[in-house]
């Protein structure tokens, strides 16, 4: 069998076009992501899933980032809306039985129209810097609170029939500044990093997958962000410990300097197992799979691993899951 290329690639709208299907099913990605743009009512994404794999011919996974809160691409009026985790982990009741029950819910939503990956959960930690477009994205401050919290999300997801995808692995929470836009940069030194900012992946490191963070952490390689550093991705996989399937997080951020193939290529040679590229075009599509190439072996057997936890879900009451949540997070009225 031809191994499949390495790269997760998203598509321009709500319907795969001609040349789209076309493209993808002489390029081959190992998956897709799907965000906003994608997104109209609930039986037009199931269709889209399905033309997605039809025109890869297996059952290849689909991500969706589907945090909850800002970070939604699924929106009302056909998917509930949810607090931001930070928010929500703040006014509930139970923090950790909420977090549990809202993902479980996300998974819900996500597998009922054939999505069976989602971009969660984060074990980013609060810091005074951290910048908005990220903080009330996260589960906390201590380490133990975000572990337990990542924790929770995945066991959630599995139990709903979705792979979890850790990140932003070796650590975003001292980014300052917004990696869509522009490159942050950590001076933190090197002992500092492995006490706090690398602990929660440390603790997560059995995690089939995982996703990169496009930041600079000046005590390992003052040059190059993580994405791309061979340097960084050695202390992922050697000191953290991670040796699930590692994917860059989105390409095509302005973080990152370089062509589109630069890029790729670059983080490829660094130890990604797996280009994101995340706008939908197609140009940009073609170059990436051109630069990231197939599956390497080791890859190919770490991706194969993650698609062995795909599993049907477990049954559950989802009335009194939303009951419970609403429950949970609405504070009394005296």
């Amino acid at each position: 069998m031809t191994a499949q290329a390495a790269a997760i690639l998203g598509v321009s709208g709500p319907e795969l076009l001609a040349r789209e299907r076309e493209f993808l099913r002489a390029a081959d990605p190992w998956g897709f992501i799907l965000f906003a743009r994608n997104v109209s009512e609930p039986g037009q994404l199931r269709a889209l899933c399905a033309d997605l794999r039809e025109a890869v011919g297996r059952d290849a996974p689909i991500m969706i980032d589907q945090e909850g809160g800002r970070v939604q691409r699924m929106r009302a009026p056909h998917w509930r809306e949810f607090l931001p985790a930070l928010d929500q982990m703040a006014r509930a009741r139970d923090p950790m039985r909420a977090h549990w029950v809202r993902n479980r819910l996300i998974a819900h939503e996500l597998h009922q129209v054939g999505i069976d990956v989602n971009a969660a959960p984060l074990a980013d930690l609060v810091e005074e810097a951290t910048h908005p477009v990220l903080l009330n994205r996260l589960y906390g401050r201590d380490i133990s609170t975000v572990v337990e919290a990542a924790r929770s999300c995945a066991a959630a997801f599995l139990d709903g029939g979705v792979l979890p995808v850790l990140k932003h692995i070796p650590g975003y929470g001292r980014a300052s500044v917004d990696s869509h836009l522009d490159l942050p940069r950590v001076s933190a030194g090197r002992a500092e990093l492995a006490a706090r900012d690398f602990a929660p992946f440390h603790a997560l490191r059995d995690m089939a997958m995982g996703m990169t963070a496009h930041i600079v952490m000046e005590a390992i390689d003052p040059d190059r962000p993580a994405t791309v550093s061979p340097f960084v991705m050695q202390v992922i996989r050697e000191e953290i410990g991670f040796d699930g399937l590692i994917m860059t997080d989105d390409i095509s951020m302005e973080a990152l300097s370089g062509t589109v193939a630069d890029r790729t290529a670059d983080a490829i040679t660094a130890g990604c197992d797996i280009v994101l590229h995340c706008n939908g075009k197609l140009a940009e599509m073609e170059t990436v799979i051109d630069s990231a190439g197939a599956l390497s072996d080791a890859a190919q057997g770490r991706a194969d691993r993650a698609l062995t936890e795909r599993r049907a879900p477990r049954a559950v009451d989802i009335a009194a899951l939303d009951a419970e949540l609403e429950a949970l997070v609405t504070a009394d009225v005296t």
